[in-house]
């Protein structure tokens, strides 16, 4: 026990690391930032080592705050999931999940409806909303990520690498398509273009899907649709408002129910896999467990 580091600042440490700053760690452990970089400090001392480096406000993790985050992280997690058993009694009665916007309905609830076939006296919690998220603060069992590099220190499952394609419905296509030799022909505003916004750049465009065609055509998004969630193009696709670049994962059902239809075998993955992520204590629950099983069985093949 004499060879344990101070706790307060393992946490004052964790909490700067994740957030990447000394005033927002303050904030979130309730203190001042004078206090969070003391406690630092007192830890470097500890360690014998330097652990950020620090140019005016900003701070960024050395190589040796590298090397021990991902087990400080886990630690904690250890011992919240340890507070969080013994305040329920032992028990668990909720799954608590959290998931983007664009995966909830039409990727995500599908498959917890089959969980809950299989486990019909599950209670769920699904929470919808935007990386990041305190996963350890706010009891979530399972993240479900675009991208495998918001939670360093927590467990990690990829789960799907999806890819894009042309859809749209069939009477879309029996009106606008006729007479045409491919989506080349088209006029720009029969296109659904999806805005994934400022914090992501990795996301295939029309434009992306034509250069993997072959050719050169741009559509403009001023001239076609526009919407601001992958789940929304398909929907705006499946009501007949024009041809979406829909996300397989999310278009799959109604694939496979004749309410869209492929316009070319030809797609584009998507920069990044889908993946979950867990409290390395929580990782090996039947019920955690049964449902990153369900999502990687019924992903999609691509």
């Amino acid at each position: 026990m004499e060879k344990l580091p101070p706790l307060n600042a393992i946490k004052a440490f964790e909490v700067a690391a994740r957030t990447g700053s000394f005033t927002l760690a303050a904030s979130e452990l309730g203190v001042s930032s004078a206090a969070v970089s003391q406690q630092i400090r007192n830890l470097e001392t500890w360690f014998g080592k330097q652990l950020f480096v620090r140019t005016g406000n900003r701070i960024t993790l050395t190589d040796a705050g590298h090397a021990i985050y991902p087990q400080t992280a886990r630690a904690l997690g250890d011992i919240a999931a340890i507070g969080q058993r013994m305040l329920e009694g032992g028990l668990r009665t909720r799954l608590v999940v959290s998931v983007p916007f664009s995966l909830a309905e039409l990727w995500l609830a599908p498959r917890l409806a089959e969980l809950l076939d299989a486990y019909p006296h599950m209670a769920i919690d699904v929470r919808v909303e935007d990386d990041p998220i305190d996963l350890l603060r706010q009891n979530v069992d399972l993240r479900i990520s675009y991208g495998d590099y918001h939670y360093p220190g927590l467990r990690m499952v990829r789960l799907v690498h999806d890819d894009v394609l042309p859809v749209c419905a069939p009477d879309f296509w029996d009106r606008h398509g006729k007479g045409v030799s491919g989506l080349t022909d088209l006029h720009e505003s029969l296109f659904i273009h999806t805005n994934w916004g400022p914090n992501y750049a990795s996301h295939p465009t029309w434009t992306d899907w034509f250069a993997a065609c072959g050719g050169s055509r741009s559509p403009d998004p001023s001239h076609g649709r526009r919407v601001g969630l992958s789940s929304l193009a398909i929907a705006s696709a499946r009501l007949g408002l024009g041809i979406a670049l829909g996300q397989r994962v999310m278009a799959q059902a109604d694939l496979e129910a004749g309410r869209l239809i492929a316009l070319s075998p030809v797609s584009v993955r998507l920069g990044h896999p889908y993946c979950a992520f867990m409290p390395p204590a929580k990782a090996d629950r039947a019920d955690v467990a049964a449902l990153v099983g369900l999502l990687m069985k019924t992903a999609p093949a691509t």
